[in-house]
């Protein structure tokens, strides 16, 4: 493993860890290459999480046996909360952070600024990797750099969703009826300037400020493209036109259907021919004591 600091193109101070295969950095014909064929996945985690998961070991072990690096970093909603450092010009500044005070859209900020470190090292081909919330902001991101027409996805290979939920319409049913009451609280407290104060603790699974809960249950445009259903035409997913691997677990996985048939809806409405819609049976939202099965996987997707 070898630390990795960056920067994120907000300037946001961020760093994790690569997992560096012997096999593929021991290489000569890498080297001799410029390293052109250098393959890595970054791995992008979902709430309240970090990179030290023991699932990102397990995957990142199988990947190097194979000649694969992994890269995990913790973004700017790591953990519940903490502060979060930006360097402008040499200048520091301290801010809040954390999933609690996170915009789910500035990950943009960080995937891109974890691409651009990675294109410094060298890789040039790179499999993005998203659990939970990171796979939303994935394709946020990839979405994004697709209408710049940025040429760094030209580095992007594949694109690997690992239980992609649908953040509103979970909050909703999660919430019911008191729903439109905590979204009339969290309005209130936006005009009086209390963006930062925290919601009731029954409003979200977990401590959420009000700018964070607005932006899951109100200011969701962007983010809102994990309708599963029948009427839903999935752009956003339809829009990756790199390989897909898509996975969920079917035992206490944060999904409003079942396994079987959110996969039967979404190979039937998802258009990439080069997809790996399925589940793990038995695993659940974590893949807790799934990870091996779930490597295999991915390996498998990515040697494809």
């Amino acid at each position: 493993m070898e630390r990795i600091d960056f920067l994120a193109t907000d300037g946001i101070i961020l760093n994790g860890f690569i997992y560096k295969s012997e096999k593929q950095n021991n290489n000569i014909e890498n080297v001799e290459n410029n390293i052109n064929n250098k393959k890595i996945v970054l791995a992008v985690h979902g709430m309240s999480s970090n990179c030290f998961k023991n699932r990102d070991e397990i995957i990142a072990k199988k990947l190097n046996e194979n000649g694969i690096d992994y890269f995990c970093f913790n973004n700017r909603g790591s953990e519940l909360v903490k502060y979060i450092r930006k360097n402008i010009n040499g200048k520091k500044e301290k801010h809040l952070g954390g999933t609690t005070y996170e915009d789910v859209l500035e990950g943009y900020e960080d995937i891109v600024g974890a691409i651009l470190k990675l294109e410094e090292l060298g890789y040039k081909e790179i499999y993005l990797q998203g659990h939970s919330l990171g796979c939303t902001k994935i394709v946020y991101t990839y979405n994004e750099l697709k209408d710049e027409e940025d040429k760094i996805l030209e580095r992007i290979k594949g694109v690997i969703l690992l239980s992609l939920i649908d953040i509103p319409s979970t909050l909703k049913i999660y919430l019911r009826d008191k729903f439109n009451t905590y979204l009339d609280l969290a309005e209130e407290k936006e005009k009086s300037g209390l963006k930062n104060e925290l919601m009731p603790k029954d409003a979200f699974i977990h401590p959420i400020s009000v700018k964070s809960f607005l932006r899951y249950a109100r200011d969701n445009k962007e983010i809102d493209f994990a309708k599963y259903c029948e009427d839903n035409n999935f752009e956003k997913l339809n829009n990756i036109d790199c390989p897909i691997m898509m996975r969920w677990g079917n035992n206490n996985e944060m999904i409003l259907q079942k396994a079987d048939e959110l996969v039967e809806l979404l190979n039937k409405k998802i258009t990439n021919d080069k997809k790996d819609i399925s589940y793990i049976d038995g695993a659940d939202h974590g893949y807790h004591d799934k990870e091996e099965i779930l490597a295999e996987q991915i390996l498998k997707f990515i040697n494809s």
